[in-house]
């Protein structure tokens, strides 16, 4: 069976708890070999704030419960970290969740650190890239970073949830999601999120008894 690496990035906006989940999801996963962990330090800042927890990377780790031996945690400062270069063998990238200053510099080609220039070398050697946005509203010079990275090979996969799966919890909206960014990178992990058409209502007691 063939692994994949792949880097996920969080960085300073809300919503990290779905990137934990979906390190979980990755984590857990037999295709995936290696995951390269980036936290920026405004994401270790959303960290520390939605677990509760304090800002050390030994802490940030603890909290994304990204403990497993597959995950080598990486220091955004460090512009000589694995991620620079094309010739590191990595096959995709994740933003989770992905700030607006974050797409604006990736948008510009503008690495100021290794998480954007990770990104960069992802667009440059065409490999895949997944920004998961978490903005609301957005003003046009975003919309315009959008359009740009779309035209240099990224996906922007904004952080919106699906109602028709009729979610009880945060838990099962974060859940819907990570399964969602699971099946677009090709690493689907079931098929209960996925909409046939059927009764909402028997789709609810399908989901629940799974």
């Amino acid at each position: 069976m063939t692994q994949h690496n792949v880097t996920v990035a969080v960085t300073g906006a809300g919503g990290t708890g779905v990137a934990k989940r979906l390190l979980a999801a990755l984590q857990r996963d037999d295709r995936i070999g290696h995951i390269d962990l980036l936290v920026s330090v405004n994401g270790r800042k959303l960290v520390a704030f939605e677990f509760q927890t304090s800002e050390d990377p030994d802490a940030v780790v603890q909290a994304l419960e990204a403990t497993s031996p597959k995950v080598r945690l990486l220091d955004p400062a460090d512009m000589a970290g694995p991620v620079t270069s094309g010739s590191y063998p990595n096959d995709m990238m994740i933003i989770l969740p992905c700030a607006a200053g974050v797409l604006g510099r990736i948008a510009q080609g503008q690495a100021e650190d290794l998480i954007e220039r990770a990104a960069d070398v992802a667009l440059k050697q065409r490999r895949t890239l997944v920004l998961c946005l978490r903005e609301t509203p957005l003003n046009l010079i975003q919309l315009r970073n959008m359009v740009a990275v779309t035209e240099a090979g990224a996906t922007v996969f904004p952080m919106i949830p699906t109602y028709y799966n009729m979610p009880e919890t945060l838990g099962q909206l974060q859940d819907e999601f990570v399964e969602r960014v699971m099946q677009f990178l090709n690493l689907p992990r079931t098929d209960r999120y996925q909409w046939d058409g059927s009764d909402t209502t028997a789709r609810r007691e399908h989901a629940q008894a799974r």
